[in-house]
């Protein structure tokens, strides 16, 4: 590895033009957005340093080994945000860049491109909603030091946001337009006359410093690897990207996977395709929650180490892909029909294990509405559910959990069920035990509207609705009845008033309501929508009996003795059902397996 000649913004990017500069898949997606880009021209323009390169001189012998990508021009956050491949042809050989890839596209978007980002209330699917822009210097006006640091009033806008007012100066000159603009103190001169700005020094001095930055200054200082040795270059491009915006171990694992993939699209497309897949049915899963379920579901060590990236590893997670995927979109479309959203599955880790139990099982579409699998599914959701009410089960050790809940399910019988019992034994050794003190479910009947483990809590205390269906967290009596003014005019007594206004949005007030029927119920009192909803004696008893309502006064003037009555039912109802599911579990298991 030496230091080369350093080279101008302009040689280096036409180069890429050229597409003779190329990324190896070892590198990430391109993640900088417009700020970073336009510091990055600030520097350049006040002839700052922009840290150094390191490029890899690739032999033709050793192109066809790797798998790399063309720079990114025009970047579209919805249409094209992601750099495509390019084929070396056969016998050429090509240079590849190992540090510096987020600057140069930087660059090559700034001088030669466009950044295309959804506006504000943009609708998704619009093709209005995401507007190129290219980058713009202000000829005429500066932003101060004072302004995030910068110098230049640089700024990405459309064509029309560039245009002049009327009676005023043409301002906006596009930054790529620099690479037309001739070398010459006439030529600058003209081009500010042209544009009617009467402070022409200064229209000058910053043409020229754009010009200087981009022709002239030797800007891009640069190592240059010549080694061919895959090993060598995978631990130089680990080292020098241990700072600056760190690359990730998944970053690292997915690169590699990229780079010995051997089927098409490729590692890299397809955890991209199935993280969007799942996340179309209202998750917010991440290419780290795939690519650990992948470690897990093919044996491998689940910690994103360097010594999980062997040829090994990929080539199981290669060859066992679509079973991978097809765990975890039946994990994710089984969660959905259990009420579950990117909102409510507060740990994404708890369905790496479910993904691993149906694969184990060898599920298939028809286990998530079979009558002879309904059993199954409520425990392997109901120790989700338990799961995530109990903290700290998913806060750290998280990798030392996976695997021995890994282990558990192997040594279980699955054709049992769910090893509720046996996965529960190891979170106990780990000080991770699914059972709650007092106080615990003192703390869980603090729970509050919207809190993060108010469904699972609600999903747990009333498990005989259809949650496939939309269902909201519903105030039992309405959330617009409660502001001093209007407990006021209802007649409410002025000392009890803050009380009510501290207990509405608590767990005693909320109960799981399908959508449609929230919608009707709006600021409706409970007994007056009740009255209203159902249409007989004994469809208005069920009702109130299910939801821990019946015996109890729904008539506002009430409100509190409703809030503790029904906290002393729920209350129970934890020590009853949460404390004490294992033994309903244990007879489970005890007939499925005398059957």
């Amino acid at each position: 590895m030496a230091f080369q000649t350093p080279k101008t913004v302009e040689e280096v990017l036409r180069q890429i033009a050229e597409q003779r500069y190329l990324m190896p898949a070892i590198q990430r997606e391109f993640v900088w957005g417009t700020d970073e880009i336009i510091q990055l021209f600030d520097s350049l323009l006040r002839g700052y340093p922009v840290g150094s390169f390191l490029f890899w001189k690739v032999e033709p012998e050793t192109t066809d080994s790797y798998v790399f990508y063309s720079f990114l021009t025009d970047f579209h956050e919805k249409d094209h945000p992601y750099a495509v491949r390019k084929k070396v042809p056969a016998g050429g050989g090509t240079t590849a860049i190992l540090d510096g890839q987020q600057r140069l596209t930087s660059l090559n978007i700034g001088l030669y491109g466009s950044h295309a980002v959804r506006k504000l209330y943009g609708r998704v699917g619009s093709t209005h909603a995401y507007p190129a822009k290219r980058l713009y210097l202000n000829l005429v006006d500066s932003t101060g030091e004072e302004e995030l640091g910068l110098l230049y009033d640089l700024r990405f806008l459309t064509r029309e946001e560039a245009k002049p007012v009327d009676g005023t100066p043409d301002r906006w000159f596009l930054v790529g337009d620099v690479l037309k603009l001739e070398d010459d103190p006439v030529s600058y001169m003209d081009e500010i006359a042209s544009r009617q700005i009467t402070n022409v020094r200064e229209g000058v001095r910053r043409l020229v410093a754009l010009y200087t930055a981009i022709h002239k200054t030797p800007a891009i200082n640069y190592f240059l690897v010549e080694d061919q040795d895959p090993n060598k270059v995978l631990e130089i491009f680990i080292r020098v990207n241990s700072g600056g915006q760190k690359l990730t171990k998944s970053d690292l694992l997915l690169s590699m996977a990229t780079n010995q993939w051997s089927t098409e699209p490729g590692a890299r497309e397809e955890v991209r395709s199935l993280v969007t897949e799942l996340n179309d049915l209202g998750f917010n899963f991440t290419k780290d929650f795939v690519l650990k379920t992948a470690l897990v579901i093919v044996g491998g060590d689940v910690r994103f180490q360097v010594s999980s990236i062997t040829r090994d590893n990929i080539a199981k997670i290669e060859a066992s892909w679509s079973a991978i995927r097809e765990a975890l979109i039946l994990t994710a479309t089984l969660l959905k029909q259990s009420g579950y959203s990117a909102r409510t599955l507060t740990a994404n880790n708890s369905a790496i294990v479910v993904a691993y139990y149906l694969h184990k099982r060898g599920a298939v579409g028809s286990y998530l509405e079979s009558s002879h699998t309904a059993a199954d599914r409520d425990v392997l959701i109901r120790w989700v559910t338990r799961s995530l009410l109990k903290k700290g089960v998913w806060g750290s050790a998280v990798d030392t959990l996976l695997t021995r809940l890994r282990t558990a399910i192997d040594q279980s019988v699955i054709t049992l069920g769910f090893p509720t019992a046996a996965l529960e034994t190891e979170m106990a050794v780990l000080g991770k035990a699914l059972t709650f003190s007092e106080e615990e479910i003192d703390e869980l009947l603090s729970s509050d509207y919207n809190g993060p483990r108010t469904f699972a809590l609600l999903a747990t205390l009333y498990p005989g609705l259809d949650l496939s269906k939309i269902f909201h967290e519903d105030h039992i009596f309405p959330k617009s009845l409660f502001s001093a003014k209007a407990l006021s005019k209802a007649g409410i007594a002025d000392a009890d008033i803050p009380t009510y206004l501290e207990s509405f949005n608590l767990l005693p007030n909320l109960q799981l309501l399908e959508g449609t029927r929230n919608t009707e119920k709006l600021a409706m009192l409970p007994a007056d929508w009740i009255e209203k909803h159902f249409d007989s004696t004994s469809r208005r008893a069920k009702y109130l009996e299910e939801n821990d309502l019946d015996e109890l006064s729904l008539q506002l003037s009430d409100f509190l003795a409703f809030v503790d009555g029904r906290r002393r039912r729920i209350r129970k109802k934890l020590v009853d059902d949460v404390t004490r599911r294992r033994d309903a579990e244990a007879s489970f298991y005890s007939r499925a397996e005398s059957s």
